[in-house]
């Protein structure tokens, strides 16, 4: 396939109304990702992101900056006038910017992010196969009131004869059960020779690209459709219900997809699987578990329930007790995690290390079988193997203005209820009493204690009580 063959257009240049947001429609999310970031996920497979032109027009600057990353090419829609009116815009762009223009034009909606790149490919074969002017991707859904159908010349072939809007389908029509994506692919030079022949003569007082549809029907140009494996890839999001809807039908095909791949998932339907997350085979993942962004875990894992882990990598044979929560962390093979353990962003904690039931920790290093059982924070730390870290230490790494670190060396222990006091170093080999403070240096092998020394009073109590009653009885 030639570099110039084909191209895509997404048209994401929609306020949105009903959803009743502030923010650009195909901005909000689904599956962990924005609407318009799934769209081009599913272009890219079949055609370069240069190859992508998005039609930005409401809050333009806002929508350009959150897929900039992505690579494709922006061409500005101004005024919303309708679909036609869009790719008006995008004519205009060619010819200002001396692009060459492709041969072949792929439309897709920028609102509809469960569109499969197998279904985009199928529409692209069909197109080329039937080298036709026009192709139209259909869906057949349960009840087909209120969306405009597709007619076909007949049943069992792929001509079209036209789109009808429900409103002005006659009463032997109203039982067609195609109805139109608004997903199509053209061939450029048609529509471009058609396109500002459009008029807004029409209820909207918009351009709207289905009529270039009965044009080239008209003029006897080759128009034809392909139905989609599944109405739910070809939906759009009108209302908040709505995108829920999606949302809940790609978390679930994401969760099949990884059953599928070996993964025990009970309940599905009370997970919160992000669309990119990847687990191994053999990992057992419990009810109300959410994991999110860039999340991957390995083989023969085990996450419990009301587990939420965000943009983290796990191992193989990790176990993540009830109510951890990870984000943007590393968990070697092996590991223990919680209940109720906290990793904030840039932890690390090491194989078969343990980090247990309410222990914070925040760009820490922990090393291989290291473990923090119980009750304690490590931030800005590192910590070597086969430390122990008693229940309640802290590493207070804060003075108010910077942050500081903790080094503790290979084998020391830690004393419950200790406070290190950053910038220290604990050597290796080292023991912390239970209770101290630590603001100095504790070399290898030394035991260091700093907490004050402990007095005891025999007797104290009952002369207190005698004394007190003599008070009362006075």
């Amino acid at each position: 396939m030639v570099s110039n063959e084909f191209a895509i257009a997404i048209m994401a240049a929609g306020k949105g109304t009903r959803l009743k947001s502030k923010h650009p429609k195909v901005l909000h999310e689904i599956g962990g990702r924005a609407l318009l970031l799934h769209v081009i996920a599913a272009a890219e497979t079949v055609v370069r992101a240069d190859h992508i032109f998005c039609i930005i027009g409401h809050e333009s600057d806002r929508v350009r900056t959150a897929v900039a990353a992505t690579g494709v090419q922006f061409v500005l829609q101004p005024e919303q006038r309708g679909t036609g009116h869009a790719l008006q815009m995008l004519k205009a762009d060619f010819e200002l910017s001396g692009r060459p223009i492709p041969q072949h034009l792929l439309v897709l909606s920028g609102d509809v992010p469960l569109i499969r790149p197998e279904t985009i490919a199928a529409v692209r074969d069909t197109h080329l196969r039937e080298h036709a002017a026009m192709t139209i991707l259909t869906a057949v859904p349960a009840d087909p009131t209120g969306y405009g159908r597709v007619l076909r010349a007949s049943a069992d072939k792929p001509e079209v004869t036209a789109i009808v809007e429900q409103k002005s389908l006659r009463s032997d029509q109203l039982s067609a059960p195609e109805i139109n994506s608004g997903i199509y692919c053209f061939e450029t030079a048609a529509l471009f020779a058609r396109i500002n022949a459009l008029t807004t003569n029409n209820t909207h007082g918009e351009f709207y690209l289905t009529d270039i549809a009965a044009m080239l029907v008209a003029e006897g140009k080759r128009v034809v459709a392909i139905k989609a494996d599944s109405v739910d890839e070809v939906l759009g999001a009108n209302t908040i219900a709505e995108m829920m809807h999606l949302d809940a039908a790609m978390r679930l095909s994401t969760a099949h997809r990884l059953m599928a791949q070996g993964v025990t998932i009970f309940r599905p339907e009370t997970c919160v699987i992000d669309a990119h997350v990847t687990v191994g085979p053999d990992t057992i993942i419990e009810p109300y578990v959410q994991l999110l962004g860039n999340t991957h875990i390995g083989s023969d894992s085990r996450i419990r329930s009301y587990s939420v882990i965000q943009n983290s990598r796990l191992g193989d044979n990790v176990l993540v007790r009830n109510g951890c929560i990870l984000d943007t962390s590393e968990v070697a093979n092996n590991a223990i995690l919680g209940p109720y353990a906290h990793l904030r962003p840039e932890s690390r904690i090491g194989e078969a290390a343990h980090i247990g039931n309410f222990v914070e920790t925040k760009k820490t290093i922990i090393g291989r079988g290291s473990k923090a059982n119980h009750l304690s924070y490590l931030g800005d730390a590192v910590i070597g193997d086969g430390v122990n870290i008693g229940a309640g230490a802290i590493t207070c790494n804060y003075d108010g203005v910077h942050k500081h670190p903790t080094i503790i060396g290979d084998g020391a222990f830690i004393g419950s209820d200790s406070t290190l006091v950053a910038p220290v170093t604990i050597g290796a080999g080292s023991y912390i009493a239970a209770g101290s403070s630590i603001t100095e240096e504790v070399p290898e092998g030394a035991l260091a204690l700093g907490r004050s020394r402990q007095t005891t009073k025999p007797g104290w109590v009952a002369a207190r009580k005698a004394a007190a009653k003599q008070n009362t009885n006075s």
